[in-house]
């Protein structure tokens, strides 16, 4: 009976489901996982347990936080380099700010985000995006607060005007450099019949009706899957059901024994899908061109398509599990 509740997946299905309510989600040693405010609110004395408060504006995190939490802005991970305005900061500066913050490679850290009380910003990415690069630089056990700093709050939970008291820890870089691709290697694997790439911008953007690029439209054969569709209506820091998204990925043919290369407009919004995919889904071949639309538009002689489709978009029907 169970193994008909859900199609395709099956038994699988019933067992992710559960498997989310009682977190660390999912199961296994893999880098990123999610989090429920419960669980946060049962372990945020756990020694060694660092909070990292990512929400949009300083004053945000001054005028309420998790209590415990330090704030650590996404703003220092990238910075121009030589003129390109989207590239990673230098590995020393990316370790020094961990370690300012007090994380450890091998300690837990919890990041959250959400719509600054103060600044009234905030899209939600900013979790996901500090979680992959905690991952991508070295940390091996990164939980992200599912719902945010919002969906802690609308369980009534505890808030902090506190600062906490921090030593700068040891944090030493380990670039993993699998997680990500380059554009040279981008243009030779993108068109393979074993890849999938996927857009994460919104529908406007991927169609070419608006945005700031020169080029507007989408890389050819780049399937829209618009990253906040994966994401709560009220809440773009928290998560659908796993049964919405299996229905959305397998909608979209995105087939977990294909490579799927996730992008987007600068390589922030891609995070949320890579993260889905790689650590909450398991996908084998994941990889995020941190560059998107941004750098591949840069080369004049380089095609963008417009319009609401891609060039061959595969639809077929393809278990998410």
């Amino acid at each position: 009976m169970e193994e008909n509740m859900f199609t395709p997946g099956g038994r699988k299905r019933l067992q992710a489901k559960s498997d989310r309510e009682n977190a660390p989600y999912p199961r296994g040693d893999g880098k990123v996982k999610l989090v429920t405010p419960a669980w946060l609110a049962d372990h945020m004395d756990d020694a060694g347990l660092t909070i990292i408060d990512t929400q949009p504006n300083v004053h945000d995190y001054i005028q309420e936080h998790i209590p415990g939490a330090v704030y650590l802005t996404e703003g220092v991970l990238r910075v121009s380099n030589r003129g390109f305005p989207t590239s990673y900061s230098p590995d020393a500066c990316i370790q020094e700010s961990f370690r300012r913050a007090g994380l450890k490679a091998d300690s837990p850290a919890v990041v959250y985000t959400g719509k600054g009380v103060f600044s009234g910003w905030g899209d939600g990415l900013a979790q996901v995006m500090m979680a992959y690069t905690l991952a991508k630089y070295g940390h091996d056990t990164v939980y992200i607060l599912d719902g945010g700093i919002d969906g802690w709050k609308s369980e009534g939970k505890e808030l902090s005007q506190e600062f906490p008291s921090v030593e700068p820890s040891g944090f030493t870089v380990n670039v993993r450099n699998d997680y990500a691709v380059g554009y040279d290697e981008f243009q030779k694997i993108k068109d393979n019949d074993d890849v999938i790439v996927l857009d994460a911008r919104p529908k406007a953007f991927y169609e070419g009706t608006s945005g700031p690029w020169r080029a507007r439209g989408h890389i050819p054969g780049a399937i829209s899957l618009p990253w906040r569709s994966l994401m709560d209506d009220a809440n773009p820091a928290l998560f659908k059901s796993n049964d919405e998204l299996d229905t959305i990925l397998e909608g979209h043919g995105v087939d977990r024994f294909r490579t799927v290369i996730c992008t987007c407009g600068t390589g922030r919004e891609a995070t949320n899908e890579f993260v889905l995919l790689k650590w909450l889904y398991r996908y084998p071949n994941v990889r995020l061109y941190e560059g998107s639309i941004t750098e591949w538009t840069r080369y004049p002689d380089n095609p963008v398509v417009t319009g609401p489709r891609a060039r061959e978009e595969r639809t077929e029907a393809a278990p998410a599990r």
